[in-house]
Order: C-alpha cells, then structure tokens, then sequence
C-alpha cells in the first residue's frame, strides 16, 4: 500500500513536470526582438558623401563591426513573434577609405517604402489626406509681399561650414 502510494504520487509528479514544458494553447508567449531596429525613414535620411558619424547619428551604432571589412556597418533586426516564425531585416552600408558613404545593401533601398506599398501608393505620392494641405502651402506668394521677401532672404543665404575640432594629442607635453 505505501509503495502503491509513493509509486502514484511520484508519477503526478513527474506528469506534472513534464506538462509544464508543454505549451497550452491561448498561453500567452513573449515576441523576442534583437538587434537594431532599422526602418525606411532612416534609410531614406542617408545621403553619398555623409561621414561615418552622421550615419551612425542616424541609424545607431552598428550591431556588427567586421575586422575583415573595416568599411562596412551592418544593422541587423530580428523579431520572433511568439509562437511564430522567425523574420530578419538586414542593412549594410559601405563607406569608402575616407570615411564617405558609398554604398547600401541588404533589406531597405532608399525611396522604397514599405508603408506605402502596403498602402497601394507610390514612392513620393502623398496620400489622398495630405493633398489640401501640400497645395496651399505649393502656391507661389504674391509679387511684393512680406512672404516674397522672406523666400527671397531665405534662397539668398550664405552657408558658413561648421569647423571641425582638432584632435587632442595623446602624447603628454
């Protein structure tokens, strides 16, 4: 009888356990999201010729640094939705030996949305929304107005570039 006892209880036990590991179902499970989130908003904001510190202001800084490929940053986001598969985004952008954007590969290209093609529109179309409000502000001002004037000043502006610091010496003096 104790045997038959410590033999049924041991057996719960273990069934318990084991069912544990199971997954029932309406469980709720996490989504599991690594990497850098890159979207088309950042990709579009890239422009040839910008240095290596303003994509990194940008997109953050790189989840990969390649020994082998010192010019090339790579971004890569995985979302595993629970219980889901799992979907990879990847973006590499190539730099030039002075440090100048050269290149972009991988998932995003510039100027393809994703949003709008969802959407039904294309690239540079604004939505049906938007119109009224792009228009009114796409109307040339009147001849002689305080707005002529302004977008005259504004067009007229000298740019002054911005001095970079010196790097500091490392060697005491």
């Amino acid at each position: 009888m104790q045997n038959t006892k410590l033999l049924l209880t041991s057996l719960t036990l273990a069934g318990l356990f084991a069912l544990a590991g199971c997954s029932f179902p309406g469980v709720y499970k996490l989504d599991i999201q690594q990497g850098n989130v890159v979207t088309q908003d950042m990709i579009d904001q890239l422009k040839p010729g910008m240095t290596r510190r303003q994509v990194r202001f940008i997109m953050g800084n790189a989840l990969i640094s390649d020994t082998f490929h010192p010019n090339r940053l790579d971004y890569i986001y995985t979302l595993q939705p629970g219980g889901g598969q799992r979907q990879q985004e990847h973006a590499s952008i190539l730099f030039s030996d002075n440090d100048q954007l050269i290149g972009l590969a991988g998932d995003f290209m510039p100027g393809v949305s994703r949003d709008e093609a969802i959407l039904g529109q294309e690239a540079g179309t604004p939505s049906n929304q938007a119109k009224p409000a792009t228009e009114a502000q796409e109307a040339p001002p009147a001849p002689g107005s305080l707005l002529e004037k302004i977008q005259g000043e504004v067009d007229n502006v000298e740019t002054t570039p911005v001095p970079s610091p010196e790097p500091l010496e490392s060697a005491p003096q």
